[in-house]
Order: C-alpha cells, then sequence, then structure tokens
C-alpha cells in the first residue's frame, strides 16, 4: 500500500538541525509524489509544480538558512481547496468558476508561511466541503474512501507526501478521514483556530483544523494554527468518560467490541474509564446540527446558487433545498442549542470526574468504493458543541486502520493534546 512515514517532529529536527535543505526535502516529497499520485488523487493538478515549490524551498534557504529559523522551517504544507491562498485558484471541489469563489488569503495559510513552511498544492474536497465526494483513494487499500471532506488532505499526510495538511470539520471531515487514513487529527474548540479566508459551509458548524502523522507533530504545528496557544505539560493521567448507550449503539458491532479492547488497554495502562449517559439525546442533537448546518449553507450560497445552480451535484443541491426551509426562528434556535449542549456536557463532566470523553471516531473503518466518504454519526455531536477533538490511530478493524477520539471541555485545546501522547503510546501498542 502507498503508505510512508513523514512525521513532521522530525523532519523538523532535520531541517533546524542541517541534516537536510528544504530543497532537498522537496525534492523528496515531490518525488514522493510522483510515485503515488496516481494511485492517489490527493491533490490538485498544477503545472510546474515541481519548479515552484522549488523556487520557495531555494527562497526560504536564502532567507533563514544562516540565521534563526521559523518554527515551521522549510515544510511542505498540503491546503484543502476551501483554503483561499494566493496564487492558486480555490474550486472547492466544483464546477463553479475558481473567479467566482475567489477571496483573500486564509488567515491559516498566511500564519504558516509566516512559520516557513511552504504550500506545496491544493488538495481535494468533497463539492464546498458536503459530501459529494472527489477522485481521492485511501492509501491503505484503494478500493477504499480515505473520508471527507478533507479527503485530499488525509491522504496526502497517510501517503508520506507532506507531513503536515489543513482541514475543516462542519460534521465530521477532520476525525473521520484521520481514523480512515491512519493518522492524528486536530479539530479545535469553535473558532479556537481561524476561519477566516476559508469558503464555508456553515458559520456557526465550521472548524478549521489539520493533520499530521502522529502526536508529536501535531503539537509542533499547534502554535502556528492556534492565535492564542499556550503549551503545557501532561499532567496526571486523565479520567476518561465513555458516553454510553444511544451514541455508542450507532457503532458497528466490530468498532464497538474493538473499542472495548482499547478501554480495556487504557485501563491496563492506569487510565480511568468511568461510564455516563451522555448524549441520551443524539438524535435530537442530529436534527438540531443538520438544520443548522442546511439553513446556514443555503444563506452562503444564496448568490453562488442562483448564478451557478446548475453545476452543483445533487446531493449539495439537496442541502441548500432543505436549508432554504429552515425558518430564522429554527436557525436561531439551533444556534442557541450549541450552547447549551456544551453546558450538559461539561456539568456531566464535573459531575463524574471525567476530563476528557473517548469515543470512536468513525462507526467501523473506510467503507468500501468512493462514492460515499463514510457516515460523521460519531463525530457530529462534538462539533455541535464546539468542543475540541483529537482523533488517534487505534488499530484496525477487518485490516484497515480505525481511530479513536478524545474530546476536551470547550477551550481546553492544550491540555487535550498534552494528554493525547500518552494515550497515543498505548493505542500504538496493538
Amino acid at each position: 500500500m502507498p503508505t510512508h512515514q513523514n512525521p513532521l517532529a522530525d523532519v523538523l529536527d532535520d531541517l533546524h538541525d542541517d541534516r537536510t535543505t528544504p530543497t532537498d526535502y522537496a525534492e523528496s516529497c515531490l518525488d514522493r509524489l510522483d510515485a503515488t499520485e496516481g494511485d492517489i488523487r490527493a491533490f490538485l493538478p498544477e503545472e510546474d509544480r515541481r519548479e515552484r515549490v522549488l523556487d520557495a524551498a531555494a527562497s526560504l534557504e536564502n532567507e533563514h538558512g544562516d540565521g534563526d529559523r521559523p518554527p515551521l522551517y522549510g515544510v511542505p504544507v498540503a491546503v484543502k481547496d476551501i483554503y483561499h491562498v494566493d496564487g492558486f485558484e480555490t474550486r472547492a471541489g466544483s464546477s463553479v468558476p475558481p473567479e467566482a469563489l475567489a477571496g483573500p488569503q486564509s488567515d491559516v495559510v498566511t500564519a504558516l508561511l509566516e512559520a516557513g513552511a511552504l504550500v506545496f498544492g491544493k488538495t481535494v474536497t468533497a463539492e464546498f466541503a458536503y459530501f459529494e465526494p472527489g477522485p481521492t483513494r485511501n492509501p491503505h487499500d484503494l478500493g477504499h474512501t480515505p473520508g471527507g471532506s478533507s479527503s485530499g488532505s488525509a491522504a496526502a499526510v497517510a501517503a508520506g507526501v507532506t507531513p503536515l495538511a489543513t482541514g475543516t470539520q462542519t460534521y465530521g471531515s477532520i476525525v473521520r478521514p484521520a481514523a480512515f487514513c491512519g493518522i492524528v487529527g486536530v479539530k479545535p474548540s469553535y473558532d479556537r483556530i481561524p476561519m477566516g479566508g476559508v469558503f464555508p459551509v456553515s458559520e456557526s458548524a465550521d472548524h478549521a483544523g489539520y493533520f499530521t502523522q502522529d502526536v508529536a507533530g501535531a503539537s509542533e504545528a499547534a502554535p502556528v494554527f492556534y492565535d492564542d496557544w499556550d503549551d503545557v505539560s501532561p499532567d496526571e493521567k486523565p479520567v476518561l468518560g465513555v458516553p454510553d448507550d444511544a451514541y455508542l449503539s450507532q457503532a458497528d458491532d466490530e468498532m464497538l467490541a474493538h473499542y472495548e479492547d482499547r478501554l480495556e488497554d487504557l485501563r491496563d495502562a492506569g487510565y480511568e474509564v468511568r461510564r455516563t449517559d451522555a448524549l441520551a439525546d443524539v438524535s435530537t442533537v442530529y436534527d438540531r446540527h443538520d438544520d443548522m448546518v442546511s439553513g446556514e449553507a443555503a444563506l452562503a450560497h444564496d448568490e453562488l446558487y442562483a448564478a451557478y445552480g446548475d453545476r452543483y451535484a445533487d446531493s449539495t443541491a439537496g442541502l441548500l433545498a432543505d436549508g432554504r426551509e429552515v425558518s430564522v426562528g429554527r436557525l436561531v434556535d439551533c444556534r442557541n442549542a450549541r450552547r447549551a449542549l456544551r453546558d450538559r456536557l461539561e456539568a456531566t463532566m464535573d459531575e463524574t470526574g471525567v476530563d476528557a470523553w473517548v469515543a470512536p471516531s468513525a462507526p467501523g473503518p473506510a467503507p468500501e468504493g468512493i462514492d460515499s466518504t463514510g457516515d460523521p454519526v460519531m463525530d457530529t455531536p462534538w462539533t455541535h458543541a464546539c468542543v475540541p477533538a483529537v482523533g488517534l490511530p487505534a488499530g484496525r478493524v477487518d485490516g484497515l486502520p480505525v481511530g479513536l477520539q478524545f474530546v476536551g471541555g470547550f477551550g481546553d485545546d492544550e491540555r487535550l493534546l498534552a494528554w493525547c501522547g500518552g494515550l497515543e503510546s498505548v493505542l500504538a501498542a496493538d
């Protein structure tokens, strides 16, 4: 299978300690792309990519080679094609003319460039970051989906083409593809990573985030993605909460058995696991989230769809049609419900002494075929509550990668990621 180890923390060590140069490392990533892209199709085609990327790497060497080096010096980054990047078209997985989608460069991309990274290329996304899939395939098995909508970004990191990629999550589009591709996905608390310059789906549900191959790399990247990151050292092992019954029953039997095995591994490693009845009303949460996303998407696409509606896929057109039926009052209620759900989750954490939730990242491994990106049902409640989630690889089911997600309290992103280093080591022992 076309996967390859390319962990960000190791890459940074090599670049900062002169064991490689940005040009040499970029050349190796370009060679890796040449070897895998025909199968995986993670990137949008680009003429003269090699020349552009090598020129950018040489410019970084000239600017920083003999002086202080920025934190992501020489790191090629794959950018999901709903992030605007100066000098690149934004197509958002659609047939709409790119000039109709143009906008100012995203805040995240600007921060990455200022940190010494270089844009390796734009990655495939589902149309307008919803559910209509692109051509990308799972690097672990080309007959299976990589997940969506951040399909190209997750596949690029899993294939070892770039050590870092941007993504977004409106339902489950960071955590789910991370699980299907066997990598780490970071979804922040709402609005802690800026969404400026990212083409919207739902302003109340969209989260910007990123992918790496391991937690060490995710930790290296966090201060660049977050405007206000404050590094913390891991404290005592967190008490982990299981949202039982209605929520968990949506996972496949094989995934549930694997999940229980991994919980036992965590207990054996000294983590306390407490079962709760959190998310007992999960079906109501889904209904609210669907209405909120569709209603806001309809507003965001009002003028664009009026001009180019015949170019939209049926699934996306259906989303907008549903959204036009959502009343203003219902939309306000759904937005307010985000905070109510967050408050209830935090109250349950306080009452039970839970520090972080642990849940399957998806109902099972990646489905066969690429006509569907999989079901975000395990991710949507956490997205709706706007709380931080980190998806970690957690072994395999039926020969394919699966993941567990660890979910913290709102704004507690730093402690959550710090805890994930220890959690990753337990899950990696499978």
